[in-house]
């Protein structure tokens, strides 16, 4: 481990070690200890009690934060000329087809979601293995293959976000900025957490959610007592 900055010290010292916080508590700690000079991102982390390993263990889903992500989101449709005015007015930032599959394929990413018809999936096919290990590939289950793409465009502008376990048993977020409210960072969480709950594989045995930590960008986690979780 390299050596701790003065600002990382500082922090340190102002979590009390073993004390799992109250969610609250929690969203003031992380702000508390926040020294950075850009708006850091509230980061929340969920350890979950499956094994992903297990298809009938799998956790995956879609939240819209109560207060969006803090962040300007750069949307791409990919639709047929037909969709074009309706995903522009809904506002998307970029909207069109072929011309963005080869500017995908010369190596173009300036965006972080991408939303398509299910008609041109098939056309979209040619940049999966782009798109794929960067999270960007259109998929049903997170809402981003539509016939309703004008929908699909404001609900990802209010704050709409896609997550899923990792192999390790792990939900990573980023569910706003430290430049929220402590209220509204709680409510953020309160809010990713319960749709957590309500994900519970079946298959699932004994503690669901084993631990939950919030942070920002840079800072320590601060541990959750997920007690204290009202679901």
């Amino acid at each position: 481990m390299g050596k701790l900055t003065k600002n990382q010290k500082l922090a340190l010292e102002k979590i009390e070690a073993g004390k799992a916080y109250t969610l609250a508590e929690a969203a003031e700690k992380v702000k508390e200890i926040t020294y950075t000079k850009f708006d850091a991102s509230l980061d929340i982390d969920v350890r979950l009690g499956v094994d992903p390993r297990k298809a009938n263990q799998m956790v995956r889903g879609v939240v819209t934060l109560p207060h969006g992500t803090g962040k300007q989101v750069k949307v791409l449709v990919l639709c047929n000329p037909d969709a074009e005015a309706t995903a522009t007015a809904a506002g998307a930032d970029y909207v069109g087809l072929e011309e963005y599959i080869e500017k995908i394929k010369g190596g173009w990413l300036d965006v972080d979601v991408i939303i398509a018809q299910p008609a041109v999936m098939g056309k979209i096919g040619a940049v999966a293995r782009v798109l794929g290990p960067r999270g960007l590939m259109p998929n049903p289950k997170s809402g981003t293959v539509t016939v309703d793409v004008a929908k699909a465009v404001e609900e990802v502008k209010k704050g709409k976000i896609d997550f899923k376990v990792d192999k390790n048993g792990i939900v990573h977020s980023s569910i706003g900025k430290v430049s929220f409210t402590a209220e509204q960072m709680k409510d953020n969480a309160r809010e990713f957490i319960n749709t957590l709950i309500k994900l519970k594989p079946a298959a699932a045995k004994g503690t669901y959610i084993k631990s939950v930590y919030l942070s920002s960008t840079m800072s320590p986690g601060v541990k959750v007592d997920t007690k204290s979780i009202d679901v």
